[in-house]
């Protein structure tokens, strides 16, 4: 980051933050250490540590606030509801938890230089909207999830009814906004829908924030207790509704000479349990230490993104670019609409295949098996898209780049719009699509 005339004082608001490893945590984190690092003065408004898992870490059982230090950070956490069934009301619960213990006891750190928030949470963004408006700064979001649309996609118990409710809370963040930066271009359509202009929307990707594998493939199976010879399907990260994982389940199911891990943890990790029933060569995996993180993704044959029918342009699943990185084949059950799918294309490391579908994702992980020259090309490609358009730097980059222009510096790239494609943002050094363990 270039050297600031003068010390910033920065306040981040993410509802997720580490020691949080999965979804949007990590990218909080980077950037919050990443500003800290410039010489700025760098707040982090949080929530207590709960996710992939929505159980609460048992360090912080009984805190309702804390301050601590993190790489340079001071860290301000506020306790809220942390609902181990996801459903419309225990989704607004928490929102609303988020937002009144927010606004109740905000941090006492004196005047902002400029509030930036990651959404989905819609009580951050209300939150950082308000502290922003209350000392006369730039208020600048960046979208991850679209939580209107995740009501209305996702699957969640009376989504249908909380959608119209979600995405009102949701345009009054973005409405507010100096510039809102979102993370994939299918969302600009969706932004600007809620009356935010296009002129003031930004592409801001995330970036591949995990390490390349450093074991032999061999070493880290027999470590993992996975026989040569045997296919091995993994999909990492959290076990949610809007995954439908179901599909996983029952290809395990209908080809018992393949074995399908499921690693991490979320809210669906026991029904998904209860459902296969017990299936011999269906395993369900903790979540990796980060050491061992890369070299597990790397050890697997085929690496597995699902998603429902229903999901289109809510998200980007946050596990893609540590999948590139890993240099392993892609199989995406999803819809071929959706942003996700048009990331897997992009990126030419991977297969799209319909989703909730588990015939035409089993043809494709045994085509896979059966050509492994096929499937060598096209992992080689996952590192290849990396290094073009997911580095770090690329990514801290444009998120400095939206701070500094919300704070009044000139913009250097042309406007972003809903036409902006992943080679475009490749030639102008900005990054592609949502990473994230």
């Amino acid at each position: 980051m270039a050297e600031s005339a003068a010390r910033r004082r920065l306040l981040l608001v993410s509802t997720n933050y580490a020691p949080e490893h999965a979804g949007i945590g990590p990218y909080a984190t980077q950037i919050a250490e990443h500003w800290a690092a410039g010489g700025d003065e760098v707040h982090v408004l949080a929530g207590m540590p709960h996710y992939p898992a929505w159980r609460l870490d048992p360090e912080y059982a009984g805190v309702w606030r804390a301050e601590e230090r993190r790489g340079g950070v001071t860290v301000h956490r506020r306790r809220h509801l942390v609902p181990p069934k996801q459903t419309a009301v225990t989704r607004a619960l928490f929102e609303a938890t988020v937002l009144g213990h927010g606004l109740l006891a905000p941090p006492a750190i004196g005047r902002p230089d400029a509030v930036v928030a990651q959404l989905p949470s819609l009580g951050g963004g209300v939150i950082a909207a308000r502290i922003a408006k209350r000392h006369g700064v730039p208020y600048v979001p960046v979208v991850q999830d679209l939580m209107g649309a995740a009501a209305a996609q996702s699957g969640i118990r009376g989504g249908g009814r909380a959608a119209s409710a979600a995405g009102a809370v949701e345009a009054y963040a973005l409405k507010r906004a100096a510039l809102v930066g979102v993370i994939h271009e299918s969302f600009v359509a969706k932004v600007a829908a809620m009356g935010v202009p296009e002129d003031r929307i930004r592409l801001v990707p995330n970036w591949s924030h995990v390490g390349r594998p450093a074991r032999p493939r061999a070493e880290m199976r027999a470590r993992l207790g996975w026989r040569t010879g045997q296919t091995v399907l993994l999909h990492s990260g959290n076990m949610g509704l809007k995954q439908g994982l179901e599909v996983l389940v029952e290809a395990a199911r209908r080809d018992p000479a393949l074995r399908v891990v499921l690693m991490g943890d979320g809210n669906q990790r026991e029904h998904l349990r209860t459902l296969a029933g017990g299936l011999p060569n269906l395993e369900f995996a903790p979540p990796a230490d980060d050491a061992d993180f890369p070299d597990m993704l790397a050890a697997a044959d085929v690496l597995a993104v699902t998603q429902r029918a229903s999901v289109l342009d809510m998200s980007i699943p946050s596990k893609l670019t540590s999948y590139f990185a890993a240099g392993r084949p892609v199989v995406a059950s999803v819809a071929a609409e959706g942003g996700t799918a048009q990331e897997v294309e992009r990126s030419g490391a991977g297969i799209v295949v319909p989703p909730e579908d588990p015939a035409a994702l089993l043809d494709v992980v045994r085509t896979l098996a059966e050509d492994p020259g096929r499937a060598d090309a096209l992992g080689a490609r996952g590192p290849e898209y990396v290094d073009a358009h997911l580095s770090r730097e690329a990514g801290l980059a444009r998120i400095d780049a939206l701070l500094a222009e919300a704070l009044g510096a000139p913009r250097e790239t042309a406007p972003v719009t809903a036409s902006t494609t992943g080679e475009t943002a490749g030639e102008t050094g900005e990054t592609e699509g949502a990473v994230g363990k």
